[in-house]
């Protein structure tokens, strides 16, 4: 419930900054968003995409559906797993002046996690980013990247990215912050 207020909070907050900026600028363009990533090493590893239909709305607010997919694989002990995690769900981004961004991206991903990271029946899990960093559109390159830092205000142990998460407490707790860089294409 925290998380889905929080969503709320920051969609209507955007909503409210480009008000002003509303009627300029006609909402014809779309974009293609792509994230990924790998890891490997001799005990495991996961590589994996995420994909956004992004809709430009005023020029500074791109927002819309995304899709993930995830492979993972262990070998810890001679015992070799595999599995795979896929979701979607929506996301929203605030670009400031090519240079900045900030968003939330909601995903429901089917994942094998439960508390202690061990496999175990797949379920639904939630995760909800919010944080932001570098954007700049590259003209004559044809896209825009998207490198910043995000938050899970869900938090979840059982979250699929918590084998990603970069930092820890002094007890050694994972805090849900996550590195992402995207590549943006225009496609209208």
């Amino acid at each position: 419930m925290k998380f889905l207020l929080i969503f709320t909070f920051l969609l209507n907050s955007i909503s409210i900054f480009s008000q002003d900026e509303e009627e300029e600028i006609p909402v014809n363009e779309t974009e293609l968003g792509l994230d990924c990533f790998a890891n490997a090493s001799t005990l495991g590893g996961s590589f994996g995409l995420g994909v956004k239909y992004g809709i430009i709305k005023n020029k500074n607010i791109i927002f819309g559906p995304s899709i993930r997919i995830q492979r993972m694989w262990t070998n810890y002990f001679g015992q070799k797993y595999g599995f795979t995690i896929y979701g979607g769900g929506a996301f929203i981004h605030y670009r400031l002046n090519n240079s900045l961004f900030a968003g939330a991206e909601f995903e429901v991903l089917k994942s094998p996690f439960q508390y202690n990271n061990l496999y175990s029946p797949k379920r639904w899990v939630a995760t909800c980013f919010v944080g932001g960093g570098f954007s700049h559109e590259f003209v004559n390159i044809g896209f825009r990247l998207n490198a910043g830092i995000f938050y899970d205000i869900v938090g979840s142990i059982s979250s699929p990215f918590s084998t990603s998460y970069v930092l820890k407490k002094e007890d050694g707790t994972p805090v849900p912050v996550i590195y992402r860089i995207g590549f943006f294409f225009p496609l209208s």
